[in-house]
């Protein structure tokens, strides 16, 4: 079996040394060269046609950001970002998963971390990942570079600049058993290849969206923020960072921050979200199980799950939960757009489909079942 082929790029020689270690020590890895900024990178990337790469943000001459944006469109590549937990770092991080990056890995402790063996083990992990995504890549960037026809039934293109739109504004969910009875929640679980994938299904939602979406995305803290931000920026429904103790109301979607679980509970008739720190589960936290498990308790509450792409089978068990312990409508995302088949592969596996869908495919889908 042929060895994985990593180049390295970061501008500081002691990083681009340590991350090759790293990657060294586990014997399915090879580092077969280094560069120090994006340019570089770039010519390597054309030259020694590596199955994957590490990116710095922070480099001179060409800034990770910018090389990542020009090695999609010119020779396509899994890229695995190196980010630093800054405020702007976080920015720089959703913007490089929006442009096609594959994952990030956080330094722990800034653009010169002596402690980034502490992340070691995870950057392996996505390394191997985004080896074995690498096909998947070649597809799906295929399918978009197709011209799309006018008379395309498939949901929109995703915006990738941001555009303002104004925000309808929800009734507060107290009101839903005026209008329609029982309450409605959707809840959706997804991890590796989630932000982009969430970017292409909640900017496709209409605004008069009749329920919430409670969202976990396995993502660290500080991060959530920012792709909450980002969302909500180009989407019609209004997104953002749950806060406990809000009250979940129609047409907006809520993200569990990093480091909290997000459980729903029902307080006096309305959905309220409820964060707690408690031990991860899975090695995750938020967990989807951990929400899904929440959901399945609600009662007089229709119920919609989505699982998306990710690694693992974080949600299949919260997701069967749900089915025992009440009627929930199941979205899974097929393998064809997933940029890694992992939560979705478990849940099918496990018979808990009701519909599978492509990516395009799951907002108008969504709709239909709730309307």
């Amino acid at each position: 079996m042929s060895k994985i082929r990593v180049l390295v790029t970061d501008d500081s020689a002691f990083m681009r040394k340590v991350i090759s270690d790293i990657l060294s020590t586990d014997p399915e890895i090879e580092v077969i060269d280094r560069a120090k900024n994006g340019l570089e990178c770039i010519e390597k990337c054309k030259q020694l046609a590596p199955d994957v790469l590490t990116l710095d943000i922070e480099m001179p001459v060409m800034n990770g950001l910018d090389a990542l944006e020009k090695l999609m469109n010119e020779c396509p590549v899994p890229i695995v970002m190196l980010s630093s937990l800054t405020k702007e770092g976080a920015e720089a991080t959703i913007h490089a998963l929006e442009l096609g990056a594959f994952d990030f890995v956080t330094k722990p402790s800034g653009p010169i971390s002596l402690d980034i063996h502490k992340v070691g083990d995870r950057l392996i992990e996505r390394v191997k990942a985004a080896a074995a995504s690498k096909v998947r890549l070649k597809q799906q960037m295929t399918r978009v570079a197709k011209p799309v026809s006018s008379e395309s039934k498939a949901a929109p293109v995703t915006p990738v600049t941001p555009v303002i739109r104004t925000k309808i504004p929800s009734p507060p969910a107290v009101m839903r058993s005026l209008v329609g009875g029982k309450a409605r929640l959707v809840v959706l679980g997804t991890s590796t290849g989630g932000p982009k994938a969430l970017q292409s299904v909640l900017t496709a939602i209409p605004a008069n969206f009749p329920a919430p979406i409670a969202i976990v995305q396995h993502m660290p803290a500080g991060f959530t923020k920012s792709l909450a931000n980002r969302l909500d920026s180009i989407c019609q429904i209004r997104v953002t960072e749950v806060v406990d103790g809000e009250y979940l109301e129609n047409g907006t979607a809520y993200i569990a921050p990093g480091g909290f679980h997000f459980e729903v509970r029902q307080v006096n008739g309305r959905l309220q979200a409820y964060l707690h720190q408690e031990e991860p589960r899975g090695g995750h936290r938020p967990s989807v199980d951990i929400l899904f498990e929440s959901v399945s308790q609600l009662t007089n509450v229709d119920k919609w799950a989505i699982i998306m792409t990710g690694m693992g089978n974080d949600g299949t068990k919260g997701l069967k939960l749900m089915k025992e312990l009440s009627h929930v409508t199941s979205i899974i995302e097929d393998e064809s757009s997933c940029v890694v088949y992992g939560m979705p592969r478990a849940a099918i596996q496990a018979g808990l489909a009701d519909n599978v869908a492509p990516l395009e495919k799951i907002p108008e889908l969504l709709c239909k079942l709730l309307h």
